[in-house]
């Protein structure tokens, strides 16, 4: 059990080294990054460096793979270069029983992202969203979904305007039943619009069967009321912005996408991308257990034979082609093309089983 704890702590030390260095190395480049994205705008340096903190978990839990290899190629070369591992090997320790306790790390580092840390950088993402366009666009642009329906706010000089639709199509080009209310840049109500439809092109509502009422004071809305076949509202919104809005899986917390996924089949919306991502967060302790098998693969030897640099470029390419094809399932998960089970759990319970076969390979030959 000591020895198990030892492995333990070295590996988690090792593994939070590297994550700290890698989010220094993100700060750094992310910081020149978005001086460049918002150097034609009005924010300030703090508000840069606001926003390069809030992308940064973001950065780091997509590396997170990457970290886990890296962090188990350098525990066991380090283990055999201080001859701990071939101390341990001669005591009669197999390897298995050597990986126990780096892969009930991994287990404990993935149960913690799922359970914690993802709901950190969900929350980051959105934040950065909103800081984000507020600068680029000079306004608001926000999306609810709710048991009543779906809820928009476009943003701009010439005031705000509230959006509420009962249904809208798949990929959210057309919108139904649709209620507009605008407001005055000063906070006052300036006109209310009912639609039976509305769909956004060419920076503007083209909305069907429309009627609308000026909210001025003074005037009766209904003796002012007017009905339109057709209308036309200016809008700064787009269909890619809407879509971003609520299409984005990874600025919702894991705790709130089940709820998220029921509202927007729901509202007629398709929730496979939020569903296909949720099971892939649950399946992330799997994901990161299989890289500290590839990584120990190809590691866990006598350094005396020599090929150590062969041999860590060999692990990390298999580590780098798993993620590959696990984010190429993500896609077909998302399109429909193979079922969202398949999708999210096939590629870490492969990554497993071709991970403990390397393992066994090498122990047994």
């Amino acid at each position: 059990m000591r020895l198990h704890l030892y492995f333990a702590r070295k590996f988690a030390w090792t593994f939070s080294g590297l994550l700290f260095l890698f989010f220094l190395l993100q700060v750094l480049v992310d910081l020149i990054e978005q001086i460049r994205k918002l150097d034609s705008t009005n924010a300030g340096f703090a508000d840069i460096v606001g926003l390069t903190l809030l992308s940064a978990p973001g950065g780091l839990n997509t590396i997170l793979p990457l970290v886990m290899i890296l962090a188990t190629v350098a525990l066991f070369i380090g283990l055999a270069r201080s001859s701990e591992l071939v101390v341990v090997r001669a005591a009669g320790r197999s390897g298995l029983k050597t990986l126990s306790a780096p892969v009930l790390v991994a287990i404990l580092i993935g149960g913690l992202a799922v359970s914690t840390f993802n709901p950190i950088v969900s929350a980051t993402s959105k934040r950065y969203q909103e800081l984000f366009q507020r600068h680029v666009a000079g306004g608001d642009d926000v999306l609810s979904i709710s048991s009543e329906g779906l809820w928009l706010r476009q943003g701009g000089p010439e005031g705000q305007t509230v959006i509420r639709a009962t249904a809208a199509n798949a990929d959210a080009s057309i919108l139904y039943d649709l209620s507009f209310i605008t407001y005055a840049p000063g906070g006052g109500p300036l006109r209310r619009i009912e639609a039976r439809e509305a769909q956004l092109a060419d920076g503007a509502w083209h909305m069907r069967d429309a009627k609308s009422w000026p909210l001025s004071g003074g005037l009766n809305p209904e003796a002012g009321a007017q009905t339109h076949s057709e209308l036309d509202l200016p809008s700064s919104l787009t269909q890619d912005r809407i879509r971003d809005s609520f299409g984005r899986p990874d600025a919702i917390s894991v705790w709130d996408l089940p709820q998220v996924i029921a509202q927007l089949e729901q509202a007629g919306f398709s929730p496979r991308r939020h569903a296909v991502w949720l099971q892939m967060e649950l399946a992330r302790p799997l994901f990161l257990v299989s890289m500290v098998l590839i990584g120990a693969a190809f590691t866990m030897r006598h350094q005396r034979g020599g090929g150590t640099g062969i041999a860590v470029l060999a692990s990390l390419l298999i580590g780098f082609s798993l993620y590959f094809i696990r984010n190429f399932g993500q896609i077909l998960g998302e399109n429909g093309q193979i079922p969202v089970m398949l999708a999210a759990w096939a590629p870490p319970v492969a990554s497993v089983l071709l991970g403990l076969g390397l393992v066994l390979s090498t122990e047994d030959g």
